[in-house]
């Protein structure tokens, strides 16, 4: 019989819980594995690159637009600009991203110089050796020097060197600037329906 208010005793103990116990003991088996998937697969590649080129971009909000990382694929104008085709891109292992669009021309301009340093550096052997197509390397280009790593990702910030400050700079108020820039923008849409007002104004007087 159960005495005074306490919980009633409902202890749940015939499971047969060892039977679902999840272990891990095969782990440094499938850490072998994928060692040798690794190397299986660097083989089957040949002389190709490791990875695909992918654009260097700046990571989303404030917090982390500091930070430059791979993205998804090129742009198609960042691609034209380099002088290279779309589906020709593929075949080169370029990753293009028909979605991305370049909100700037400096991030235009930083991937499309990654597209040129990959394409001047990559060697593209022919099928046939005695019959080399357009792109092709051919002489010399063939026994160059060669990495299988893509290009390395750009330093975030172009740093600059230690500089005594101008007078221009100790005067400029940086904070008023801002503010009268805002002020021109949001009151310029209203200044430009008043100055075609007054145009029309004295145009019908002169009539």
């Amino acid at each position: 019989m159960v005495k005074h208010n306490n919980v009633l005793p409902n202890g749940h103990f015939h499971k047969d819980w060892q039977r679902r116990v999840r272990t891990w003991f095969d782990q440094p088996g499938r850490k072998l594995r994928r060692r040798q998937a690794r190397k299986t697969k660097v083989a089957a590649l040949g002389v190709r690159p490791l990875k695909p080129l992918r654009p260097a971009v700046r990571a989303p909000t404030v917090r982390y637009n500091t930070k430059v990382r791979e993205g998804r694929g090129f742009t198609f104008a960042e691609l034209k600009d380099a002088g290279i085709g779309r589906k020709a891109a593929r075949g080169l292992g370029i990753v293009v991203d028909h979605r991305r669009r370049n909100l700037s021309e400096e991030g235009k301009k930083l991937n499309v110089e990654r597209l040129v340093d990959y394409r001047k550096r990559l060697i593209v052997f022919p099928k046939k050796a005695n019959k080399p197509k357009k792109g092709d390397s051919t002489g010399a280009e063939l026994q160059a020097a060669t990495t299988r790593l893509p290009p390395a990702l750009p330093a975030p910030y172009v740093h600059e060197a230690p500089r005594k400050i101008t007078g221009d700079e100790r005067e400029f108020k940086a904070y008023r600037a801002l503010r009268d820039a805002r002020a021109i923008a949001r009151h310029d849409g209203m200044r430009k329906i008043r100055a075609a007002k007054k145009e029309e104004e004295e145009a019908a007087k002169k009539k």
